[in-house]
Formats: C-alpha cells, structure tokens, sequence
C-alpha cells in the first residue's frame, strides 16, 4: 500500500533557509537571512563597487531600493562609527554573495551584521548574485521583497503580493521623506585622511547654502576642504528664507527618487535662484531637477548607474574621468532647451553626465564627485563652484 504524500505546506521555504527574496516575476530566491528580521520591499538593483559599502548603504539616494552588491565579499572590513553618509539609515534590503567573515579592519567597531541590526536593514546572503545582476541587465530592476525569519518561515502568497501591489520609484517623491526636518549649519568636519582622521574646518571664507534632497556627508566635508561654510536646508525652503542666509552660492544634493516628483516643489524655487544670479551646484538628483527647472525633461532608466568605477567623458576638456556613480533616472537628451550646454557624457551608454547654462555660473552633473566610495577625478568641480563663488561676490562689491 502506497503512503500518502505529506502535504506541501508552501509557507514554510526550508529549515535551512533564514532569508527570501521575491521579485515580481514570482521568482523566489532562498539563502541565509542576515541583519533585521524583517520584511521590506523596494526596487531591486545592483552596485559593482569594491569596496565602500557602508557609505553606500548609509546613502539616502538609496531609500526605497534593495541594493544587489556585484563584488561577493561584503563585511570583511567591519563597520565604524565615523563613515556614515547619514545619520538614519533609508536603504530597504541588502543582497550579498557570501556569508560574512570577522571583520578585519583597525577602524572596525561592530561586524556589518550587527551594524544592519541595529540600523533595520534586512539581508540576505547565499545568493548567485552575478546570475541576479544578469536578470537585472536583460530585464530592468524589478520590484522585490526581501525578508528574514529565523525559523525560516515565510507566507511567498503574501510576500508576492505585497511586491506586485508596490508602487515602485517612478512619480514618487522621496526627497521630502528623507530631507533634514530641521535646518542646521554643518560642524565644519573636513574629508577623512588617514594620518589625522576627521579634522574640523576652522576657517570659513564662503557661505554655501545646501538644499538637501537627501544629502551625503562626504559632500559637506569637502565643502569644508575648501573652507565654506554650509547652511543645510530642507527640500521646501522658501526661496526667501534661503536667501535671508546671505549665500555666496547654493547646492542642489542628491537624493532619491524621481526627480519629476520632487521636481513639482523644487522646480519653482530653483529657478527664482537662478534668477538672482547666484552660482548654483548641483549633483545626481540635484542635476535632474535643475535640468527640469532649464526645460529639460527626465526620465527612469532601465538600469540606472550604480557603481566606482563608471568612465565620463569631459567634453570641455576631452578627458575621461572614472566616477562614481548611483542614480536610476537620466534628463533626456532629445530635444533639449539651446540655453543647456551638456559638458560631461557616460562612456557606457552615452546618457548625459552633466550640463551647464550657457549664460549663468549654473552647472550639475550626474555623478558623486565628492566619491566615498570611489576615483576622486572629479573634486575639481568643488573647485570650479568655489571659483563662481569668488567671482560673483567680486562682481557684487565692484
């Protein structure tokens, strides 16, 4: 007499599996949960950095997305207290090829796992990631839903569910949930050296003022570099109150997002600033939304550019500068305005890397010039803003 096969119980994955990743495509993807225990959804993509993945997990351009990481051994460094890009954590998931190792690093305070812990981010590891990137590459970043659960235990029904009904990052405005909630003026902490560590910035000959759509800290310390101060202001500040700061120039930060979104409260501030003839700066969001303030127009990119090691073209210069990288939209080249000049294009796919106003000290550009991680080709643009910084205030006392 045969036996009765037992019944599937379809919500249990496997004793052995503690994570489970969900795409859209009712894909289910088992491997060994790591960080929170937990559940949370967002778009999945993937960074090909080597290293620096603290600073890209605490960078606010990532809220809202579950990042794939390329190079399969994350952790081995540790975590410290000192190399956050935010002091809140907005990166929904993480996905890791190999299991974490003991932390070897003399900065190293806590293992990755216990910084994800303590900082709610749900991972995974165990996972091909070069099979998911490849997914990723043919067919766009999906949708997922990433979760832990120690006794392996896991409802896909539901998880599938709660993946299909997400919005996803095209119309939503994720500066306004990531912008500081209270103005401050920076501490004056310059970039990291590893002879002296993090030094204070003791003289402040420029006054800079920062819109922060989701600002990295590595930004601000190299504005310290160059002895500005920075008045850090939320994504809605009144034009008014911005300049009631007296700015000698102003900032437009990177951010999540979709620039369109955002755009609908930014576009109407940044122009009247640039009305005012003040130079203005912008990087990664920032360079979208000034682009759409300009008459461009913005679109989501199939794969986005995320990564350290991504080749720019200078065309001003006709040099190539390896940069890094992390945004999932592109202004539109098609069609734009005559008074965009596009000064930087990407050696990949040929989007548009930056762009400046032809008749204004006006400029943005796609990429993280301040690095963290990454190549530091690009600092000369902090160099470039501080330069129509000087001149402007030149023009003025004349």
């Amino acid at each position: 007499m045969k036996k009765k096969a037992k019944k599937n119980n379809s919500n249990k994955i496997s004793k052995i599996h503690t994570g489970v990743l969900v795409l859209e495509n009712k894909t289910v993807l088992k491997g060994i949960g790591i960080g929170y225990e937990g559940t949370a959804t967002g778009e999945v993509c993937f960074n090909t950095s080597l290293t620096g993945y603290q600073e890209i997990i605490s960078d606010p351009s990532y809220a809202g997305q579950i990042i794939n990481f390329t190079f399969p051994h994350i952790g081995n460094v540790g975590t410290n207290k000192e190399d956050h890009e935010s002091d809140k954590i907005w990166t929904k998931g993480v996905i890791f090829n190999s299991e974490i190792t003991n932390p070897s690093n003399y900065r190293s305070l806590a293992s990755l796992d216990l910084w994800l812990k303590r900082n709610k981010v749900v991972g995974i590891t165990g996972l091909d990631t070069r099979s998911l990137t490849n997914f990723i590459r043919d067919k766009g970043a999906p949708k997922g839903t990433i979760a832990l659960n120690k006794k392996g235990k896991f409802n896909v029904k539901k998880l599938m569910n709660i993946t299909t009904k997400w919005s996803g990052l095209k119309n939503l405005d994720l500066a306004e949930k990531v912008t500081t909630k209270k103005n401050y003026i920076w501490k004056g902490f310059k970039t990291w050296k590893k002879e002296t560590g993090y030094t204070r910035n003791n003289t402040k000959s420029l006054n800079v003022v920062a819109i922060d759509y989701g600002i990295k800290k590595n930004i601000l310390r190299y504005f310290s570099d160059f002895n500005c101060k920075v008045n850090i202001v939320s994504c809605k500040t009144s034009v008014e109150k911005i300049l009631e700061l007296k700015p000698n120039g102003v900032f437009l930060s990177n951010g999540p997002g979709d620039p369109a979104a955002t755009g609908k409260y930014a576009i109407g501030i940044i122009n009247e600033l640039i009305k005012k003839d003040l130079p203005v700066f912008g990087i990664c969001l920032g360079h979208q939304i000034l682009g759409l303030a300009l008459g461009a127009k913005t679109r989501k990119m199939k794969l986005g550019h995320r990564g350290a090691n991504h080749p720019v073209k200078n065309l001003i210069e006709n040099k190539v500068e390896i940069t890094s990288q992390n945004h999932g939209f592109e202004i539109v080249k098609e069609d734009l305005p005559k008074n965009i000049q596009v000064t930087h294009t990407s050696l990949f796919d040929n989007s548009i890397e930056g762009i400046r106003l032809k008749n204004k000290p006006v400029f943005s550009v796609q990429y993280h010039p301040e690095s963290n991680p990454g190549p530091q080709d690009s600092v000369y643009l902090f160099q470039e803003f501080i330069n129509n910084m000087k001149k402007n205030a030149k023009k003025k006392r004349s």
